[in-house]
């Protein structure tokens, strides 16, 4: 039986982050992975989903462009199998970057499933390994609806490999992963509908943002279904129909279901080392992302943020705990930011108002509301927003939220003044760079 210190199962960001730092501090690692290195994130997940954003800014750039002179310009139409297949190409060059960095780091790779077979075993290619830590970064996958004829509907895994692109379109879901392929779906031209129990989309997310994200959604194409729960769907011929609660039937050409995702936990074997998933389905965690005994994990089979740099940053830990001889390496959850690439682009970081005037009390709120640069000529009546919520008492600057082009670049910058504890003054004492959208966050008033 060949032995190992530590045994990744799931070659995802997190497992190839931890497996790389354990390697590179002298432990002897091997990694199992199934199916393509880069985990979700760069295979069915935020990678080819942003390039997918990107293709679907073309047509709104072309729409725009005669107001800066360009006669010429049109919209034309997606050629789906290139861009599907420049795609495929990009994605595989990644993942010999993943593979590459492991074997440098002298990770050994195992394309196979592995399973935990016993409490210091796992099973994997029909042979067995003994080691000294397990680590479970198995990622999510998407979850369908428990309603009638949920199997008719696709989940976002499919959206990168569809044979042909649909003509028209109904995305079921209110959360991010909906929001941004509703707006690449109208981007490609493509009669979409996004439907969603709630009254806006984004819980969970600043109520400014929430808003201007249903609205500035909406002025691009997507038609709004709110309030309504899908109850079953169905297939009739090449037509798919979602019925709604209240008696209403959408009928389109493809149904995706971006209703959230789970641990993919099943037939892991957990139950070899004495481990079960809690109500929710996650592994409950210590500080060192022990779940019991010698087995860990981190990333989205935990119940933290479902951050592709969440989990590299936890797997940091993870490493320089276990490895590097660290052991008061502690994960920080505050303040982590994040970013929809929707149409527009929405980021933020620290506390929604709600939050903020929850946890502190007295807050004071700055909020600017306008018409980018870009947009004014096209008259395209798109908005922008940016938004600041500081403590009242000391000025403390405890959350950012943008909407906007490029809204993902700009909070990051904004996040380490937030992490950094900075104040409304610390922002008003900083020059901004004009014409831009971010210079709006030092200008509040």
């Amino acid at each position: 039986m060949q032995t190992c210190d530590l045994f990744v199962i799931g070659g995802g960001s997190g497992g190839v982050r931890a497996a790389r730092l354990a390697a590179e501090s002298g432990a002897h690692v091997i990694l199992a992975e199934s199916q393509h290195l880069g985990g979700t994130c760069v295979n069915v997940g935020c990678v080819p989903k942003k390039l997918f954003t990107y293709a679907a800014e073309f047509s709104e750039a072309a729409q725009d462009a005669s107001a800066f002179g360009w006669s010429q310009a049109q919209s034309g139409q997606l050629n789906w199998p290139q861009l599907r297949e420049n795609k495929n190409r990009e994605i595989a060059r990644l993942n010999s970057v993943y593979q590459n960095n492991l074997q440098n780091a002298g990770v050994q790779i195992i394309p196979h499933r592995a399973q935990i077979s016993g409490p210091n075993t796992i099973a994997a290619n029909q042979q067995e390994y003994q080691a000294q830590k397990i680590l479970v970064a198995v990622g999510a996958q998407p979850a369908r609806p428990r309603i009638p004829g949920a199997e008719v509907g696709v989940v976002s895994d499919n959206m990168f490999h569809l044979e042909i692109m649909p003509k028209r379109a109904i995305v079921v879901g209110g959360g991010y992963i909906a929001l941004e392929f509703a707006g690449i779906l109208a981007g490609f031209g493509v009669d979409t509908t996004l439907c969603f129990r709630a009254d806006q989309p984004l819980r969970g997310f600043d109520s400014d943002l929430r808003r201007i994200a249903a609205n500035e959604v909406a002025r691009r194409g997507v038609v709004f279904k709110t309030g309504k729960a899908p109850e079953k769907t169905e297939e009739s011929g090449k037509v798919k129909k979602l019925h709604l609660a209240g008696g209403e039937t959408l009928e389109a050409d493809l149904i995706l279901f971006a209703t959230g995702r789970r641990p993919a936990l099943e037939n892991l074997g957990l139950d070899q080392a004495g481990i079960a998933p809690n109500e929710k389905g996650f592994l409950q965690v210590d500080e060192s992302f022990c779940v019991g005994g010698n087995v860990y994990a981190l990333g989205d089979v935990i119940p933290t943020p479902a951050l592709t740099p969440v989990a590299i940053a936890e797997a940091k830990v993870f490493a320089a705990r276990a490895f590097g001889g660290d052991k008061q390496a502690q994960m920080d959850y505050e303040n982590i930011p994040t970013a929809i690439f929707s149409r527009p682009n929405m980021a933020s970081v620290g506390m929604t108002e709600e939050r903020a005037r929850e946890k502190v009390g007295e807050v004071d709120v700055y909020r600017a509301e306008f018409t980018a640069m870009k947009d004014g000529l096209p008259e395209t009546g798109r908005r922008s927003l940016v938004k600041l919520i500081a403590g009242k008492k000391d000025g403390r600057v405890l959350g950012a939220h943008i909407a906007g082009a490029h809204a993902g670049e700009i909070i990051q910058g904004f996040a380490v003044a937030v992490k950094m504890g900075a104040t409304k003054r610390d922002f008003d004492s900083v020059v901004g760079v004009h014409p831009t959208t971010a210079e709006e966050f030092v200008t509040l008033r």
